[in-house]
């Protein structure tokens, strides 16, 4: 038994939390015996563990590739979530290389065989085998979350809207949900969102690519994504290299959009030089924005959770998985990036401090 002793919540309540055997046993704010003490220090927040809905962990496929522990519990991500890096010929490793990490990893499947081998993995129709595709689910069916196609010009070549029709059709045949990466033009981002059902994800839903965004020429919100989230289609950030606007972001803000998911599209290049960093200052990035931080975290725990269907994550209750991130809150002034070399000041930022995992306590670098 773990006694975690002193945390915040981030409401300002002190706290103390027993782990036990990988679960969340008690949070109280009476002292307790009897386990190994882990004290953490004030000013320290407590939160559920971060889950990183749309990362790159495959580190055989440049440039999209990093390791999940590069990207995970030392920068206080718990859980990265693979966004199709592997298609079915490459699963079983990328499997194999999750099974040894200290951070949790879950992954959608590239519909594309191949995956991102290649960055165009979409133009030859061929490697998109639903027999291979079926295959891999029932192989490993709690690694598996979801199926991922990447909608844009340069991924699909001349096939249009054709990849994603069969990318739907066998998710519904698998009850998968499927996260879509929206690019440049062809196809409209209207065109993908029309074929969306309750329980699928946009990704990169504030990017900022000319004739493809969310926001339409009056700067309201387009009737398809609107319509889209009004049936249960979740938004995800996906920042990215090249995904992410603070002007498309504010927008949406505006129009009253839901935030559903902060995720980074990380991988070594952007980890190492940016504009992404890490999940914590995609985060910091939309406190600057104005987002409440009650919103931020719920945007990276519990309501990702919920897109994964995994209740026993992103939460803080008895009986839960206990993972877990502290943080800090730094008074202390930092220009943000966004993907077109926008800037945006904010005098405050969020600093990974710690997580527990697995009942295993790990300070971040």
């Amino acid at each position: 038994m773990v006694i975690i002793e002193g945390a915040t919540l981030v409401n300002g309540t002190q706290c103390n939390i027993v782990v036990k055997d990988g679960l969340i046993e008690e949070i109280t704010i009476d002292n307790v015996v009897g386990g190994d003490v882990i004290s953490i220090p004030k000013g320290v927040y407590v939160s559920p563990g971060w889950i990183d809905l749309h990362s790159h962990a495959f580190p055989n496929f440049e440039p999209y590739c990093s390791h999940p522990d590069n990207i995970g519990y030392t920068s206080g991500v718990t859980t990265v979530v693979d966004a199709g890096s592997c298609g079915a010929d490459d699963i079983t490793d990328f499997y194999e290389l999750a099974k040894e990490c200290h951070t949790r990893v879950l992954a959608f499947l590239n519909v594309s065989s191949i995956g991102l081998r290649v960055r165009n993995e979409l133009t030859d129709l061929s490697n998109l085998s639903f027999e291979k595709i079926e295959h891999s689910f029932q192989r490993f069916p709690d690694f598996l979350v979801g199926l991922k196609a990447r909608m844009s010009a340069s991924v699909i070549g001349e096939n249009d809207i054709k990849p994603l029709k069969l990318t739907m059709d066998y998710a519904s045949k698998l009850k998968k949900p499927v996260m879509v990466h929206v690019g440049s033009a062809p196809p409209l981002l209207s065109e993908i969102a029309e074929q969306l059902r309750k329980g699928d994800i946009i990704t990169h839903c504030f990017n900022g690519k000319e004739g493809n965004t969310i926001i339409d020429d009056d700067l309201s919100i387009k009737k398809a994504i609107r319509d889209a989230t009004n049936r249960g289609v979740y938004l995800d950030v996906g920042h990215g290299t090249s995904s992410f606007s603070f002007e498309i972001a504010k927008q949406a803000m505006k129009g009253r959009l839901p935030l559903h998911s902060i995720s980074t599209d990380i991988y070594e290049q952007n980890r190492l030089y940016g504009p992404v960093y890490s999940l914590a200052t995609t985060m910091t990035k939309f406190l600057a924005l104005g987002y409440s931080l009650e919103d931020v975290l719920k945007s990276v725990t519990e309501t990702p959770a919920k897109i994964l269907k995994k209740p026993s994550l992103g939460v803080l209750k008895r009986g839960a998985i206990a993972d877990l991130t502290f943080f800090t809150i730094e008074n202390k002034n930092v220009t943000l990036i966004d993907s077109l070399g926008n800037k945006l000041d904010s005098p405050i930022q969020i600093k990974p401090f710690a997580v527990i995992l697995g009942g295993k306590y790990y300070e971040c670098i």
